[in-house]
């Protein structure tokens, strides 16, 4: 059965990942990775533009099909010295547009109604439903996702309330 997830990165990782193919989440750790399964859905929210910065980002920045590959040891390194050894899941990732989350709050099951909406998130890989998917994708101009033998289809019809 397919699951949705919203995965947590600043939007300079992202970038790379999608460049290479792959996501990762929570500092490299192994374990989230493990909860995604071949076919599962994943779109970044990036709370800031680079990690560690103060400069805002607060949208979704990348929207892909988990591959069936299981998660992966990589070595890189930090600042050309410093041994890293993250995991990390490989994901299709599909031509898509950076969409702000604040228009969306309301709209979305995980958030509507909810001041702290963010608190769930810093756990870095949150499961959502499908409807918040298919929303988020509308909105990140992403009309079908293969997700294996079926298609989710974005509605066309739904608006954005602007808050």
């Amino acid at each position: 059965m397919t699951k949705y997830w919203i995965a947590v990165a600043s939007a300079e990782h992202v970038r790379f990942g999608q460049a290479q193919g792959f996501m990762q989440v929570c500092h490299g750790k192994s374990g989230p990775l493990r909860r995604l399964q071949a076919g599962d859905v994943v779109v970044y929210y990036s709370p800031v533009e680079v990690f560690g910065s103060k400069l805002a980002c607060q949208a979704f920045t990348a929207i892909g099909v988990v591959l069936p590959r299981p998660p992966y040891q990589v070595t890189m390194l930090i600042e050309d010295t410093i041994p890293f050894h993250p995991f990390r899941r490989d994901v299709q990732w599909f031509a898509s547009h950076t969409y702000p989350i604040k228009p969306l709050l309301n709209q979305l099951e995980f958030s509507k109604g909810r001041s702290n909406w963010a608190y769930p998130l810093r756990f870095g890989l949150v499961e959502i439903s499908e409807a918040d998917m298919r929303l988020i994708a509308q909105a990140m101009q992403v009309n079908e996702l293969d997700v294996g033998s079926r298609s989710i289809v974005s509605r066309p019809q739904a608006s954005f309330a602007f808050d």
